[in-house]
């Protein structure tokens, strides 16, 4: 296996690694600072990082490409949006399984609008992330309403990721990455300004959060995806995303004294077993780290 497909996935499991670190971040400033003012102030940071890198390239995009970053931003913007609605509503468990539901919408969808036919392997590496999740999360639980907006968020996840499958390979990573920052900080600065949730942030907790968040899981994070999903098809790229989730869960016990229990770490096993089956990429990365026999 060439270092072609290998480098990529691996730059995708650390995003994912960068997400699941800031789980802990997030959750202490926003006991602290507004959620709407967060993710706006957040996606300011990431579009104001990437700007000096984009201008170049914003200036040869052509206008479907602006409306390919400005409609892939809206539905990455509508997946934290309605995530953080239904979340407000429900159980965390419940909005981490049914959030992870998108490994599952993606390859249906990019089968439905690009004709990607997803291989067996990978539907076997499918069916196990979900079987993880649920070891991991527990049985989905809580208010109707709350599931209901969370399973919007997972497919509007999954329209974003199966859309990068299209728009990724066409335009430039910078361009197509400062479109989607820029789009949901106008979005969450609405529903900031609407809700009342204008305030500057003070403090380091916030501060912290926010700058990791904006320059490193937003700017930097989304900048590497929309890099490798030119390079991968919708259906690997949201199965290596579901390791997001026990990411958050490790972190969870490393930073924050959370305990997981034997259902949560097979959860992340079951997990990584199915990314390992179903993308030949991480089996060939395991085996260059694993010593060699005599």
């Amino acid at each position: 296996m060439s270092q072609r497909r290998t480098f990529p996935l691996l730059a995708l499991v650390g995003v994912t690694a960068i997400w699941g670190v800031t789980f802990v971040q997030v959750q202490d400033a926003l006991a602290l600072y507004p959620l709407f003012a967060f993710l706006a102030v957040r996606f300011a940071i990431s579009t104001i990082a990437l700007a000096p890198f984009a201008w170049t390239p914003l200036r040869a995009l052509p206008r479907e490409g602006y409306l390919a970053g400005v409609g892939v931003g809206a539905l990455l913007a509508a997946a934290y949006g309605l995530q953080t609605a239904g979340l407000d509503l429900t159980t965390v468990a419940s909005t981490g399984f049914i959030t992870g539901l998108y490994v599952v919408f993606t390859p249906l969808l990019a089968l439905a609008l690009f004709g990607t036919r997803v291989p067996r392997a990978l539907w076997a590496g499918v069916a196990l992330a979900i079987a993880g999740l649920l070891l991991l999360s527990g049985v989905p639980g809580g208010s109707t309403v709350g599931n209901a907006l969370v399973l919007a968020s997972a497919l509007a996840a999954a329209f974003q990721i199966a859309a990068m499958e299209r728009f990724a390979p066409r335009y430039d990573p910078r361009a197509l990455t400062f479109l989607q920052m820029a789009t949901s900080l106008v979005g969450f600065a609405v529903l900031a300004v609407v809700l009342g949730q204008v305030e500057v942030p003070r403090g380091w907790t916030v501060w912290g959060a926010l700058l990791v968040t904006g320059l490193f899981a937003g700017a930097l994070g989304y900048l590497v995806a929309t890099w490798v999903q030119a390079r991968t098809t919708a259906a690997r790229a949201a199965l290596v995303f579901t390791l997001e989730a026990p990411f958050a869960a490790l972190f969870g016990v490393l930073l924050a004294d959370e305990v997981l229990g034997w259902a949560g770490w097979l959860g992340c096993a079951v997990m990584m077993t199915g990314i390992v089956l179903a993308e030949p990429a991480a089996a060939d990365a395991l085996r260059r780290l694993l010593p060699r026999g005599r």
